[in-house]
């Protein structure tokens, strides 16, 4: 089982003929996904040979869905682009929209988040992220497949680059789904969402969150675990010795006095009963005990 993401996924590429669209969908195609199709306005038509197949272009992702039955979309487009991108989208009623794209303006996050959410079809993940993987089924995005295996344990992190870690870490047990929601200040799916999902999916016996500084995202999930998840859950909080006031990485991860220090956060969810490291290889040490003992 997985979340979001399955073997019987059909993806879509938009900007698939671009570099970084070129080069994801390879590993994309590598990793066993199912990409029907990519999405280039102008270059309807077209096909991209990627080796072991050949990927037809569409002008549009109305299409590219019409002809291929596709029901995520990835996207790989420049910020000023990526707004028309995931609107088009979900007027065209894709059902997960993983937005790849690094630096989308706030306020035209807002707007295709507004829509998605109008639609009642679409789900976005990102912008800024690096996608999901359900290993040994499906990839959408830009986490590398061969660094960890299937498994039971699920994942959701706000950084990139931690989730690659953590994955890496406990590779030997393995992971369902491991969701990368991107550290902005306005993202599509959440650590909520993604912790629900999780406790609904009897392929997750154990959840890693991976949080950061700034804004009270893991004060609300602390608090939605309490009430709602009974699976075991591990977190990691990025950023106990961050200076204050300053921006860190993610646009999202800045302090602000006293309000969204990895310390309050990490209160707040060990309140709860989630166990917290101070490292990433201390939470996956607390997984491997979490996983051992029950």
């Amino acid at each position: 089982m997985a979340i979001f993401l399955t073997k019987d996924s059909k993806v879509l590429i938009q900007g698939m003929t671009g570099a970084e669209g070129t080069r994801h969908t390879a590993r994309m195609l590598a990793a066993g996904t199912d990409v029907v199709a990519g999405v280039t306005p102008g270059k309807g038509g077209q096909s991209a040979d990627f080796g072991q197949r050949w990927v037809p272009v569409f002008g549009t992702v109305a299409e590219a869905m019409a002809e291929t039955g596709a029901d995520v979309s990835v996207v790989f487009v420049p910020p000023k682009f990526a707004r028309g991108a995931v609107e088009e989208a979900i007027d065209a009623g894709i059902q997960l929209c993983v937005v790849i794209t690094e630096g989308v303006p706030v306020h035209d996050t807002l707007r295709f988040w507004a829509r998605a959410q109008a639609s009642g079809r679409t789900r976005i993940i990102g912008p800024n992220c690096p996608g999901l993987i359900s290993p040994g089924q499906s990839s959408a995005g830009i986490i590398p497949a061969d660094i960890t295996s299937a498994g039971r344990i699920g994942l959701v992190s706000k950084s990139g680059t931690l989730t690659y870690q953590l994955m890496y870490e406990l590779r030997d047990i393995g992971f369902s789904t491991a969701v990368g929601i991107g550290g902005d200040p306005v993202i599509g799916t959440t650590h909520i969402d993604a912790l629900q999902a999780f406790q609904d999916d009897p392929g997750t016996d154990a959840i890693v969150m991976i949080g950061e500084i700034g804004g009270d995202a893991e004060e609300r999930a602390a608090a939605y675990i309490e009430q709602h998840v009974t699976k075991p859950v591990v977190a990691y909080v990025a950023g106990f010795t961050a200076p204050e006031g300053k921006t860190m990485g993610h646009a999202g991860a800045i302090v602000s006095g006293s309000a969204g220090t990895a310390q309050a956060k990490k209160e707040a969810l060990e309140k709860v009963g989630v166990r917290v490291g101070k490292t990433p290889s201390e939470t996956a040490r607390l997984m491997r005990d979490t996983i051992r003992t029950r």
